[in-house]
């Protein structure tokens, strides 16, 4: 039986056509680069295989939100500097926030789109954050918004906070490439989308992007052979002898 076009074997892939092999390339091409559905499809052909971008579009929402809660769970834990930041996300013309955490490390910990900026969304947003990683921070850094502090006094009262623009760059920068996503798409259609999207992004993209600068080449390549080591792994692909 052709290979390409023959049901997959693993669990996880219930209910698809294509194998794991096909499926797994397809959904890391749309969240490691800059690509639409259709530039998928695009580069799929070229390797002979046809589908459409409405095929496409299945396998990232349904396997790439496993395979980025997968890579969460096999990721050792993050730091205990907390940087965050929030974004303005303009959703059919009503401006809404992305709340974005990260580590000293650059790990993204965690993301939270919303429609306010006040104390209770902040409160929200260390809940999240919270829930999701079992432990409390040395310390979190945070621009002036007043919010971050209210909501710290009452859920992290012994943690020390420091809040200043010039600090929190490490948070700010990190926006840079859901700019650059969220323009390639034209925009996030509703606040489940952006919320849906991002929560698989932010895993899948960052499993894939070591800080090479501070990597010599040989360093490097180990420790990506070793990234595509584990996303074969997470992806129950089996690599050819």
């Amino acid at each position: 039986m052709n290979t390409l076009t023959s049901a997959p074997s693993a669990p996880l892939y219930k209910g698809f056509r294509f194998p794991p092999e096909i499926i797994s390339h397809g959904v890391w091409l749309s969240f490691r680069f800059s690509l639409s559905f259709r530039d998928v499809e695009e580069l799929l052909a070229q390797r002979g295989i046809v589908v459409t971008s409405e095929t496409v579009r299945p396998w990232c929402l349904t396997c790439g939100q496993m395979y980025a809660n997968e890579l969460r769970r096999r990721r050792p834990r993050c730091g205990d500097k907390w940087h965050m930041d929030e974004m303005v996300l303009t959703i059919h013309s009503k401006k809404h926030d992305l709340w974005r955490a990260m580590d000293q490390d650059g790990n993204v910990l965690d993301i939270l789109v919303q429609s306010r900026r006040n104390k209770k969304a902040a409160k929200r947003f260390f809940h999240k954050l919270l829930k999701g990683l079992l432990y409390v921070p040395r310390m979190i850094i945070t621009d002036k918004l007043k919010s971050y502090d209210a909501a710290k006094r009452e859920i992290l009262p012994s943690v020390e906070h420091r809040q200043h623009k010039g600090l929190n760059n490490r948070a700010e920068n990190s926006h840079q490439p859901t700019r650059l996503r969220e323009k390639k798409m034209r925009r996030f259609k509703s606040s489940k989308h952006a919320q849906r999207f991002l929560s698989a992004f932010g895993p899948i993209a960052g499993h894939f992007q070591p800080r090479r600068h501070r990597l010599c080449a040989g360093e490097y390549r180990t420790i990506f052979q070793d990234r595509f080591q584990q996303w074969n792994e997470v992806t129950e692909v089996k690599l050819a002898a």
